[in-house]
């Protein structure tokens, strides 16, 4: 509202096609001053005015785990976008228990994708990390029963971000249950 009448008193004082583009123009300018009105301090006489979000930095999504072949040991499936600065994964919950470490590439070896336990996974700035059977991932170990077809909800720690959850649906990979393109 703000944005349209600064624009608009800006392109009355010219011709008209200088005017569309004085609009345009006006426009980005009352938006830059409308945005920096809302940084706190820079408000009217002491009010402080909300910030503006963009939206959350990390996002997850696509979370899955193949139901465990052997009771209470699988790994966890996602993908996290990462839409702010460079984070880092520093640890991971369930909600039924048992222990989350991290597993990363480690090279092939005799055709088998080796795999080595990795501290965190980095996350960099403005990308997405897709944690799937070549890639990085969770892995779950001592966890209570997992059933096909529930969600579990899996608690992932950032060094920047904090802590999110997700619910994470239990596949059966017997009926196609397990495949990357669940997410």
């Amino acid at each position: 509202m703000i944005i349209a009448a600064c624009a608009q008193a800006a392109a009355r004082r010219l011709t008209r096609r200088a005017a569309r583009r004085a609009v345009t123009t006006a426009a980005g300018t009352c938006a830059a001053a409308a945005a920096t009105l809302a940084l706190p301090g820079c408000g009217a006489a002491g009010r402080s005015a909300p910030i503006a979000h963009l939206g959350p930095p990390i996002v997850i999504q696509g979370a899955y785990i193949p139901q465990p072949a052997t009771p209470g040991s699988t790994v966890a499936y996602l993908d996290i976008r990462n839409n702010g600065p460079a984070d880092r994964l520093v640890s991971a919950r369930t909600s039924v228990g048992g222990t989350v470490s991290f597993l990363a590439p480690d090279g092939l070896q005799d055709g088998t994708m080796m795999l080595k336990s990795v501290p965190g996974i980095p996350i960099p700035p403005h990308s997405t990390v897709k944690m799937n059977p070549s890639g990085p991932r969770l892995r779950i170990t001592g966890a209570g029963p997992m059933h096909d077809g529930k969600d579990i909800v899996l608690k992932l720690t950032f060094a920047h971000a904090g802590t999110l959850s997700v619910d994470a649906l239990v596949t059966n990979p017997d009926t196609s249950g397990g495949s990357y393109v669940l997410g």
